[in-house]
């Protein structure tokens, strides 16, 4: 059994404003080591009920935030950017057999804490398929092509809610409670590491390639805060203007869906104006 954690690090233990997570800052290096202690967890629950491989995806900011030194030895780390599928990478090579989302948070324009999709703050909302996306809507998509399950996610009260509308039997832990975006009731790291590890071990029972699936194709829409955002996002071939600060697309597959909303999240990135946004 071959279990996949996708990290990220806006629903990590303790983690509730920026600086928390912006690679460099003092709240960074002191948040390491309870996002760190949350990915262990995982996989040392993952381990207890009998997995006998554990990847590690790195899916936040610079990719190179967990602290490989304090993992158990088991444990393989995928570090680093630039890769394919981005938070997922890895899933695609037919031998896993489960996905956690470990640090996730809700989507831009919700409530949540950090809430965002992909941009920190330059993506107001996204839709698929009409629906409010967030970025774990959109990666147990990506999984559900490669027949893969999602079967645990960790991430404030807010992100477990999310996580029932697109992986209903997964396990969720909540490892602190929403207040604002920038404030909320942690839990002590102690505390999540054995809830976390709780729950990873009864995942297992839910891990089990599944039917990939197939036949639908994927409308996403995204909306900006300003005007040359959405027109810098047109430079991707097959996105268009959808509304004021809008621009959607669609893609026979979400392989092809989440590949083009990372293009357009990079040049959006790269258009962003210092002060002004």
């Amino acid at each position: 059994m071959k279990i996949l954690i996708s990290a990220d690090m806006e629903g990590a233990t303790g983690v509730t404003w920026p600086a928390d997570v912006l690679p460099g800052t003092p709240q960074w290096e002191r948040c390491r080591s309870m996002f760190t202690s949350d990915v262990n967890a995982a996989a040392l629950g993952f381990y207890d009920g009998g997995a006998d491989e554990v990847l590690v995806n790195e899916a936040h900011w610079s990719m190179r935030n967990l602290l490989l030194e304090h993992m158990d030895e088991r444990v393989q780390m995928l570090t680093g950017k630039h890769k394919s599928l981005s938070m997922v990478e890895g899933i695609q090579h037919g031998d896993v057999d489960a996905v956690a989302f470990v640090g996730y948070h809700t989507g831009a324009g919700t409530e949540g804490v950090l809430a965002h999709t992909y941009l920190a703050n330059s993506i107001t909302g996204v839709w698929l398929n009409g629906a409010r996306a967030s970025e774990g809507l959109l990666n147990a998509h990506v999984a559900a092509e490669y027949g893969v399950p999602v079967v645990l996610v960790t991430g404030d009260d807010l992100t477990c809610v999310d996580a029932e509308g697109y992986a209903p039997d997964a396990r969720k832990v909540a490892v602190k409670d929403y207040v604002s975006r920038y404030a909320a009731v942690c839990r002590t790291p102690a505390r999540t590491a054995a809830d976390i590890r709780a729950a990873a071990k009864a995942a297992t029972v839910l891990a089990g390639r599944r039917e990939p699936a197939t036949g639908s194709a994927f409308t996403v829409e995204l909306e900006f805060d300003a005007e040359h955002l959405a027109a810098a996002a047109t430079v991707v071939p097959g996105v268009a203007a959808s509304g004021e600060r809008r621009v959607a697309y669609t893609s026979a597959t979400m392989y092809e869906g989440i590949r083009t909303f990372k293009a357009v999240t990079t040049i959006v990135s790269a258009a962003v104006e210092e002060q002004y946004g």
